[in-house]
């Protein structure tokens, strides 16, 4: 009997092996190369995803299994995984982008353009380490097991980091760090441009959903975001199915086919081409209930 709780997290395992070998080739080549480098920052992107599916449901039936996956993700997403659970799972899921959502996308501007993506990552990154440490007293009080394991995730990325600073800081920072800090920039990327300029108060308009194949082969279905945050609990592999349920009752405009495409016309094309900016059904809501 398998020990995955589902099959196609073999695509995982894969991903796994791949990344790990990405690091180990990368390391031991006489010289920098940009095709490799490029793969790397892309399967950077994947561990973020990847940490975001392992938190919601663990792909292990073996618990220890389970923690050394989340020592591997540390590693390479360049943070404890257990941040997940107070930022994302504890809060963004409950709140869905309204008040008090420490990943909020309008907390500063209601506008969507390059400058509000760029900024957004490290905006919502500070607001989401202010709970951080309150989380971990609730932990050390509700639970020394799980506090413990908490720590061992962050003395594991201390170690992995910190020898290969020492091996070779060059490297180090080119080969892991670089590659971590895409990680984790990336998912708070994807993370707002799910969310903004739609409807947080609505049933089935509250995020922007990527149907493209591309997106969704590559990341694991991280597309399909609406019912992601109906039902956070369903494995990554059952998501479309459940999607096609529920496509029909989203705002087309909250479905897109291509991804690059979105980026292109609404950050780049959007400054020269009104016609491409994204109008946010947030404030129209707002606006109509002034009238």
């Amino acid at each position: 009997m398998s020990l995955l709780r589902y099959k196609a997290d073999i695509k995982s395992i894969i991903y796994m092996v791949i990344i790990t070998s990405l690091l180990i080739v990368q390391w031991n080549l006489k010289s920098f190369n940009p095709y490799l480098f490029g793969l790397c920052l892309f399967t950077a992107v994947i561990v973020a995803v990847m940490a975001h599916n392992h938190n919601h449901l663990p792909m292990w039936k073996n618990n220890t299994l389970n923690i050394l996956t989340d020592w591997w993700l540390t590693c390479f997403y360049g943070f404890p995984v257990w941040a997940w659970i107070p930022t994302h799972n504890k809060n963004h899921h409950k709140l869905n982008n309204k008040e008090g959502d420490y990943t909020i996308t309008y907390r500063v501007s209601e506008r969507n353009n390059l400058l509000t993506l760029l900024s957004y990552p490290s905006i919502s990154g500070y607001f989401q380490q202010i709970v951080l440490k309150a989380y971990l007293k609730e932990v050390k009080v509700k639970s020394r097991k799980q506090y413990y394991q908490c720590l061992a995730q962050i003395l594991v990325l201390i170690v992995f980091v910190g020898v290969a600073l020492l091996l070779d800081w060059k490297k180090a920072l080119l080969y892991i760090v670089v590659p971590q800090q895409m990680s984790t920039f990336s998912v708070l990327i994807l993370n707002y441009m799910q969310h903004v300029h739609a409807d947080e108060e609505s049933e089935t308009d509250h995020s922007r959903n990527f149907v493209g194949f591309f997106i969704n082969f590559f990341l694991l279905n991280n597309g399909l975001h609406t019912v992601h945050h109906d039902k956070a609990g369903i494995h990554w592999s059952k998501v479309p199915a459940e999607h096609k349920k529920i496509v029909h009752t989203i705002s087309p405009d909250l479905i897109e086919t291509n991804f690059i495409w979105y980026v292109t016309r609404v950050y780049f094309l959007a400054l020269f081409i009104p016609a491409y900016r994204v109008k946010s059904k947030r404030q129209l809501k707002i606006k109509n209930a002034f009238q």
